[in-house]
């Protein structure tokens, strides 16, 4: 089994990167939809999410609201610590149970936001860091998800600079580009892993 860390900054396009390894045939265990899965109503993750932060980050149908949770943590360092104390040790379980069922020769391909903010680059074989400008960040952010100019800058501050996500990087995509030179870099890689897993090149 090949592990394989990919990470990069919101807007850096990690989320399409992952999606094309997956159509290659990685296994994927996509930490911000595991995030997701462990505040999900009922669940104790949410619940102790609601006794930190108040009823006020529920939606009327009692599910978690993303976007009031988030300008509320991402403006204060202090309430976003909190609330990864809650989800991140849930988070690290639900993953491993996921790896746990993937077939012994697979590329698992950690989908995973702050490997460089949490110094977790060395959990796994390699690190790919998806990057792009932040300029390039920002327009995406307010383009295509609706954010306000200063909510995405304020997103990108709380993450980890370009600088030190590259730093950890054994592989860097160059997300600033179209679409077609994205795909390109991603099929080289996907036969660099290939190599390393000692599985053969299958059909994209």
């Amino acid at each position: 089994m090949l592990s394989v860390g990919l990470t990069g900054g919101i807007g850096s396009g990690k989320s399409e990167v992952s999606r094309r390894l997956a159509e290659r045939g990685a296994v994927i265990v996509d930490a911000d939809a595991v995030a997701r899965e462990v505040v999900e109503p009922g669940t104790p993750g949410l619940a102790e999410v609601v006794a930190e932060f108040g009823e006020g980050v529920l939606l009327a149908d009692g599910s978690l609201d993303r976007e009031k949770l988030g300008s509320i943590v991402f403006a204060d360092d202090a309430k976003r610590a909190r609330l990864n104390a809650i989800v991140h040790p849930r988070v690290g379980e639900r993953m491993r149970e996921l790896v746990e069922q993937a077939p012994p020769d697979a590329i698992v391909v950690y989908d995973v936001p702050l490997i460089a903010e949490n110094g977790l680059a060395g959990m796994y074989d390699l690190v790919v860091v998806v990057d792009a400008p932040v300029e390039e960040q920002v327009r995406r952010l307010t383009g295509l998800r609706g954010m306000t100019e200063a909510d995405a800058r304020a997103r990108i501050a709380a993450q980890a600079t370009r600088e030190q996500r590259l730093a950890i990087a054994d592989r860097v995509i160059d997300n600033s580009g179209t679409l077609e030179k994205l795909a390109a870099q991603v099929d080289e890689l996907w036969a660099e892993l290939t190599r390393r897993a000692g599985v053969a090149v299958g059909e994209p």
